[in-house]
């Protein structure tokens, strides 16, 4: 008797494949499982943001989301749960204020009549400032974890070993100090422009 290893089924059933999932952490199987939802996803994501990229987003956020939870829970019912999932989530895009409003100005309206516009040296010197201040702003943790992944380009699992810090944490220190940096150069590119 001949024992043959055993070929993945490409017709297993999404209990098999979340216990696959559980078990082994293969994104291939996660994408398996996620893929045919992805359509009903956004489509929720739609309802709820309103704005097509917001909702594009949204799919990949969620999908960064089960790559963690899928992994820490035990999902008896994947659709239903996954539902859950997605309409929390732009609960709480909706909740955080990330909405933006778009406002329509008359064409007639200018800041200035003559055009004023900076060399390019002189742009790239006056961004990198305004970039060293924002950083600067930025809390301690949030400070060496975007350092760390943006400037000396190391993991999140790197930084979670060096620092100590949960893998959970520095993911929201790194996103928390690139959302905090991209508004703090926003407002010293606008206050440039003044």
């Amino acid at each position: 008797m001949k024992f043959i290893p055993a070929i993945p089924d490409p017709t297993a059933s999404e209990q098999e494949l979340l216990q696959r999932y559980h078990d082994t952490g293969d994104l291939a199987l996660l994408g398996k499982l996620y893929s045919p939802y992805m359509d009903l996803v956004f489509g929720l994501c739609m309802k709820y943001l309103e704005d097509n990229e917001a909702a594009r987003d949204a799919v990949m956020q969620i999908f960064e989301q089960l790559v963690v939870k899928l992994r820490q829970h035990r999902v008896e019912y994947f659709k239903s749960w996954l539902y859950t999932l997605a309409k929390n989530h732009c609960l709480m895009e909706l909740r955080s204020g990330k909405k933006a409003r778009v406002v329509s100005l008359p064409d007639n309206i200018m800041q200035s009549e003559a055009p004023v516009h900076l060399n390019g040296s002189e742009q790239k010197e006056m961004n990198l400032q305004a970039l060293e201040k924002c950083i600067s702003a930025l809390t301690t943790e949030q400070q060496r974890a975007v350092t760390l992944f943006y400037l000396e380009q190391r993991s999140y699992h790197e930084i979670a070993d060096q620092t100590g810090l949960d893998w959970n944490k520095v993911r929201s220190l790194i996103q928390n100090g690139r959302r905090n940096l991209k508004i703090c150069m926003e407002k010293k590119i606008h206050e440039q422009q003044l």
